[in-house]
């Protein structure tokens, strides 16, 4: 795509439509000469420079990358309408392209039915299930793997909601033994199933909760925010295929979270809830006499705890998803390059007498650390810390991130390890970017290179 030619079609699109409702002058107070805004708009491209290179494959560090340029062109020519997908006066194209957006996500994970929206976040996303979950089970908490990600631990409290930490096992998942043990108690009225940690990306054993849940009475709400696209390689062929199990059970969860806005190309400020029962949407009834007026159809806000929303997330969404839908043949060849990634580079690893894998990657996530002697947890934090450091400081550089991984967990792990601390940073690269497939030996090279002190 030639990203400039289609922002200029996209201004011209927008004044076509505006100028079918006649003329009109402007404000004077809002009037910006180009000689004064040349200066300040240097000033702060200037600023932005003050970034890490998230589009680049060397920055294999957090779970950031530009979206998609189809994204882009869509938010932006959106925007410079500036719908809201609250009301349907607010945003009636948009919001009916966010119904359709929404609809293909529901089909992705299995739904035959959905009630579902965009939220600005995954964290509002999670608040919104455990929201409808606090109202079906008043006075039960909520059972969540110890390594899911803080939300759900805040908007309990939030929500005035017990939270229940479950332990993990060696490889990230929630233990089923111990949430056996939670369940049997009668205190939770809900299991958070992550289907992809944002530590480690490890997935919890969804189809094995869902039938222990149910003896129990229990929903089951399922944080797919960072690893819910991973379904479209469900059963796939290759390596990057996955074991279909998990992924096949979340048509069965009562609630989903996935977030755009990490492997759906999408820029932030686009994540989305489904419940597969509609008829949760009663919890959300409300009335607004100057808002709900124009239409007798059901408006997003009247299913949604948000007020407004930027219409422009869904028109972003919906023109990728005509470009590159949610399917193993359109989006899911995007996320299995990123896959084959972290298991060549984890293959790499393994064989390396400079760097240990800390355990293989269940989806794109690679966690290491510099193989040290003594081989003990002070000295492979101390390492892990200046190949960080190291990496970025480098003419060249390479962006990282750490993880810091507790003592049982190493030991579990690395038994051989000498446990002197209560434990340690070890290095974690998100290899979400499709191009990372094509640096894996850079990576791997510059990343032993790295952990050798000169």
């Amino acid at each position: 795509m030639d990203l400039q030619h289609w922002l200029g079609r996209a201004t011209e699109a927008v004044q076509e439509w505006a100028g079918t409702f006649g003329p009109y002058r402007s404000h004077p107070s809002l009037d910006v000469a180009d000689d004064r805004f040349a200066p300040v708009f240097a000033e702060f491209t200037d600023r932005l420079r003050d970034n890490y290179p998230f589009f680049h494959p060397h920055y294999a560090g957090q779970m950031l990358k530009p979206p998609h340029p189809a994204a882009v062109v869509g938010h932006l020519t959106a925007m410079l309408i500036n719908p809201n997908n609250h009301a349907l006066d607010g945003g009636p194209a948009t919001a009916a392209m966010e119904r359709e957006a929404v609809a293909q996500l529901a089909a992705m994970f299995g739904y035959d039915t959905h009630l579902g929206h965009l939220t600005t976040s995954g964290t509002i996303a999670n608040l919104e299930a455990l929201f409808v979950a606090r109202e079906l089970h008043p006075g039960r908490g909520v059972a969540h793997s110890a390594d899911a990600h803080y939300t759900h631990g805040r908007m309990c409290h939030v929500l005035d909601m017990t939270s229940h930490p479950v332990r993990t096992d060696d490889r990230g998942r929630m233990d089923l033994d111990a949430l056996a043990e939670v369940l049997e108690t009668g205190d939770v009225g809900t299991v958070v199933v992550t289907a992809g940690t944002t530590g480690l990306g490890a997935v919890d054993p969804v189809h094995e909760i869902l039938p222990l849940a149910e003896r129990h009475g229990v929903r089951v709400h399922v944080d797919a925010a960072y690893g819910g696209f991973f379904t479209l390689l469900a059963g796939a062929d290759g390596p990057e295929g996955l074991p279909p199990e998990p992924w096949q059970a979340l048509a069965r969860a009562d609630s989903i979270v996935v977030d755009p806005h990490k492997h759906g190309l999408q820029p932030y400020g686009c994540g989305a809830v489904l419940f597969r029962d509609p008829e949760v949407g009663r919890f959300y009834l409300h009335d607004s006499p100057y808002t709900y007026f124009t239409s007798g159809e059901l408006h997003l806000g009247e299913i949604s705890l948000e007020c407004s929303r930027a219409g422009a997330a869904a028109a972003a969404l919906w023109l990728t998803f005509r470009l590159l839908p949610p399917t193993p043949d359109g989006l899911g060849q995007v996320l299995a390059a990123g896959r084959r990634a972290a298991l060549r580079w984890s293959d790499l690893i393994e064989t390396s007498d400079a760097l240990e894998l800390y355990q293989r990657p269940q989806l794109d996530i690679v966690t290491y650390f510099p193989a040290t002697d003594p081989a003990a947890l002070t000295a492979i934090d101390a390492a892990s810390a200046r190949v960080l450091a190291d990496g970025m400081a480098d003419p060249d550089p390479v962006f990282l991130s750490t993880l810091k991984a507790d003592r049982a967990a190493f030991s579990a792990r690395h038994p051989k390890i000498t446990a002197d601390a209560d434990g340690a940073r070890i290095l974690r690269s998100v290899l979400m970017k499709p191009e990372s497939e094509d640096h894996v030996e850079d990576l791997h090279e510059r990343m032993e290179r790295l952990a050798v002190p000169d």
